[in-house]
């Protein structure tokens, strides 16, 4: 079953009649109520995001006429789409569909960073060879990060594109370790891998950050960096409130390798992000980042790098 879960999504699709003239709120009672019914029945219900754009495109390829349920049967059970079918466990819809949506989101943003990381490496026998070790690689700085990070539940947010004007892949996982132990993040920790190793496969341009636990306070060694907080490349930062203030650390990522950034270019790429429309952490303190492992030369690790 694809559900329309965005308001904005069902108005676009409601022209196509597939919703028999019901508003949103009617059609997702509906569909509830038909969940609950298969999910007692012992039937396993696979959910999708239904998106308008994505559907038009679908039915466009395959020659489908978006009023048709074929179309939207095809497309809720087609195994080939990024956002790959959920399975239904009796939840109610409002607790479920924002974990839905999160799930689908995550996958597209995989499917992406795959394509790229593909084109990037190749598909022959020696494609397959550097991914595997870009991949082991991606996958020791992200252990690595959460080790550095410590005690807590941390965000990590990646930004890369490709040397030549190559479309931008972003990714986010919350990164949360208790007693020492590193909790699994399913599908965005996946995306996050992914994307990074698509940015250092293409020897891409970016950045990393590590947002630290508010909760967790001053950083483990005691520092807080008051003059890079307070003003960085002639921009000041917001106020911070009193109290610990939560680290933010980060890496550039340059020629497909990542380099840590020191305190002052944390807070600039902060505020670049704030020019980008996201929010400026109130009373964060910019710390230069950790060194994590260095990638693999050519010839080690299972596959040339270049």
């Amino acid at each position: 079953m694809a559900l329309a879960v965005d308001a904005g999504d069902f108005a676009g699709l409601a022209r196509y009649g597939l919703f028999g003239g019901l508003g949103h709120e009617a059609y997702l009672r509906r569909a509830e109520e038909q969940l609950t019914a298969l999910h007692r029945q012992g039937l396993e219900v696979h959910l999708r995001v239904l998106e308008t754009g994505d559907f038009e495109d679908y039915c466009e390829a395959l020659g489908l006429d978006p009023r048709a349920p074929a179309a939207r049967v095809a497309y809720a059970g087609d195994p080939e789409l990024a956002g790959e079918p959920f399975v239904y466990a009796g939840e109610r819809l409002a607790e479920l569909l924002p974990v839905l949506l999160d799930d689908h989101r995550a996958r597209v943003r995989m499917s992406v960073a795959c394509a790229a990381l593909l084109d990037a490496v190749g598909v022959d026998g020696a494609g397959q060879h550097r991914m595997a070790t870009v991949m082991r690689y991606v996958t020791s700085v992200y252990l690595a990060l959460a080790e550095g990070a410590g005690e807590g539940c941390h965000l990590l947010t990646l930004r890369c594109h490709g040397p030549e004007d190559g479309e931008e892949l972003t990714s986010a996982v919350d990164v949360c370790v208790e007693e020492g132990r590193l909790h699994p993040a399913g599908r965005d920790a996946e995306a996050f891998c992914v994307t990074l190793a698509a940015g250092v496969a293409s020897g891409g341009e970016g950045a990393l950050l590590l947002h630290g636990d508010p909760s967790a306070g001053v950083p483990a060694d005691g520092h807080v960096d008051s003059g890079a907080a307070g003003q960085a490349g002639g921009r000041t930062a917001p106020a911070a409130g009193a109290g610990p203030r939560p680290p933010v650390r980060g890496w550039a990522l340059s020629g497909g390798r990542l380099r840590p950034m020191t305190a002052h270019q944390v807070f600039d790429e902060l505020a670049d992000d704030a020019a980008r429309g996201l929010p400026f952490p109130p009373g964060v303190d910019p710390r230069p980042g950790f060194p994590l492992p260095g990638l693999p030369a050519a010839g080690e690790g299972g596959g040339p790098l270049g």
